[in-house]
């Protein structure tokens, strides 16, 4: 089998994620080339190396750029904050490497359309890991709505809520800072839910939005103690939070339909609800992703005294993905979208065919996010321009 060697920027939370995956895809899937993790790049040499070590990576590197001038390296893995995203997409493109690249996409639309524009120029294969796309339960979902079985749609409704900042004590990490991560919920949770309805429903036409703070100072983290949506705070010094703890959007999408979102880090009890429900003329869709297995739909064609959600256990060969994995009823889990993305995306690479989410949609995603933010500050209503 032909080899592809990655080079993976990040190592904390999307680094194990991404690195679970490159090393699980040939072994579920059959794939016209093996990924090698070839070196693994970051800033601290230490925790570097026990990442490397643990997850197999051949090599490390603590200068990305090196890694990206390498001749050896196909594909570079951005699974770092979206304020590198840009340096780092822009250089490796320009070097001929496909990228692999986490969300969100960019800090705004400019650096989006930017990176879009140097991958196309250079002929690589880019993209976006907005991985709910690969849920299968949400893939039967795009599949029943196009085939008809829910009709024209009327009404997109989706929410993304965690509680992991509730705490007041909790202390500031870099999700918490405007120069690192942008926005807040608005950027990083809703980035999924507007690339979903994209996928679901359509271009979004307009946006009405407001964002809010419950807590505006938070105590400083101890240094090197944050990491996987945790941290531990040190006494005394209190920093202020530079982006929104919660986000709510109105939209119209350009084929009728209305939509809205709500993204925030404080719904207590919620660790990782991404829901979305549909309702169309003809049914309706809903999707939790704490069930993610699970698929509900109500069908209006139903006999009258039948009618009623119904749960479909997303677990058939014959659902999306399933096949791969095992028997009808045994479930599967978050960590699975990553190798169904990185199988799409070695497939791609071998056919040399554009994969979805891709940059281009990336650059629709960021248009939305920042019209949200525009219509939060200005209160009133953007609409969008959803020329390429």
């Amino acid at each position: 089998m032909k080899k592809l060697n990655i080079g993976i920027v990040g190592y904390k939370f999307m680094g194990r994620a991404h690195s679970n995956a490159w090393k699980k895809a040939t072994l579920f899937f059959d794939l016209p080339f093996e990924p090698v993790l070839k070196v693994a790049c970051g800033r601290k040499k230490e925790e570097l190396d026990k990442f490397a070590k643990r997850w197999s990576w051949a090599e490390t590197e603590t200068d990305w750029r090196k890694m990206i001038a390498r001749d050896d390296i196909d594909i570079i893995d951005i699974a770092v904050p979206q304020s590198l995203h840009f340096e780092i997409a822009v250089e490796a493109a320009k070097a001929g490497k496909h990228i692999f690249c986490e969300k969100p996409m960019a800090m705004n639309s400019e650096q989006a359309i930017e990176m879009l524009r140097v991958c196309e120029e250079n002929n690589v294969i880019h993209y976006l890991n907005h991985n709910y796309r690969r849920v299968p339960a949400v893939a039967l979902a795009k599949k029943m709505i196009a085939d008809g079985l829910i009709g024209d749609i009327y009404h997109w409704r989706s929410s993304y809520q965690q509680d992991w900042i509730t705490d007041p004590d909790f202390p500031i990490t870099w999700q918490l800072k405007k120069e690192w991560a942008r926005a807040g919920p608005h950027w990083d949770l809703n980035s999924h839910c507007v690339d979903l309805a994209h996928y679901l429903i359509g271009p979004i036409k307009d946006v009405t939005a407001i964002t809010t703070n419950f807590i505006t100072e938070r105590p400083i983290a101890i240094e090197g103690s944050t990491g996987n949506l945790k941290g531990r705070a040190s006494e005394g010094q209190m920093e202020k939070v530079t982006v929104e703890d919660a986000a709510l959007m109105l939209v119209n999408f350009s084929n009728g339909a209305v939509g809205s979102f709500e993204a925030t880090r404080f719904a207590n009890g919620r660790k990782n609800k991404l829901s979305f429900e549909i309702y169309g003329k003809k049914g309706s869709l809903t999707f939790d992703l704490e069930k993610m297995n699970e698929l509900g739909y109500y069908a209006v064609d139903d006999q009258e005294q039948l009618r009623g959600f119904r749960t479909i256990l997303v677990t058939e060969d014959n659902h999306p993905y399933m096949e791969n994995w095992w028997p009808a009823g045994h479930i599967i889990g978050y960590e699975h979208t990553f190798i169904h993305a990185v199988a799409d995306f070695i497939s791609a690479i071998s056919e040399q065919n554009s994969i979805s989410p891709n940059f281009h949609d990336g650059v629709e995603v960021i248009k939305v996010l920042e019209a949200g933010l525009q219509s939060s500050y200005e209160k009133r209503t953007i609409t969008l321009n959803n020329n390429p």
